[in-house]
């Protein structure tokens, strides 16, 4: 994926889910959302991709309002439609369908077009004991690091 600049990333995403595998997705945008979202106005968390008949829709997106919009604004919570590819959606309809899988938005960023992009992860959740256990590693790795630091 060619990115050219991030506008907005769901950090929890990765601390909460195994992430299995990532792909791109367009995002159909009103004209008011694109500016928003080229301000980095937007808000990914708590947000997540779900199948609505043979169509992806990305769900609990936040994009604030344009700051130099008038009354007819977009609502920033509404329901956005996600552009992929026909066999792309039935694969990933597939793995869904598997038990614990959930589409997650990693990120939103601008591609080498201009175009905005929606990077989705294929995730399953994380126990509370794998979060544990990942905090716990990378404890052992920042000491290690330290005392590797302190021998030279």
């Amino acid at each position: 994926m060619g990115r050219i600049r991030t506008l907005a990333q769901n950090r929890k995403a990765r601390r909460d889910f195994h992430i299995e595998e990532t792909l791109e997705a367009g995002i159909a945008l009103l004209g008011s959302e694109v500016k928003s979202v080229r301000e980095g106005r937007v808000n990914l968390r708590d947000s997540y991709a779900q199948f609505k008949g043979d169509e992806l829709w990305l769900v609990g997106v936040h994009i604030s309002p344009y700051s130099h919009g008038s009354t007819f604004n977009h609502e920033p919570l509404r329901e956005r439609k996600l552009l992929a590819h026909r066999r792309e959606l039935a694969r990933l309809r597939g793995k869904v369908a598997e038990k614990g899988f959930t589409l997650v938005p990693l990120s939103i960023y601008l591609n080498e077009r201009g175009r905005i992009k929606v990077e989705l992860g294929l995730a399953r959740g994380k126990q509370q004991r794998d979060r544990r256990r990942e905090l716990q590693e990378r404890d052992v790795r920042r000491e290690l690091e330290r005392a590797m630091k302190d021998r030279r």
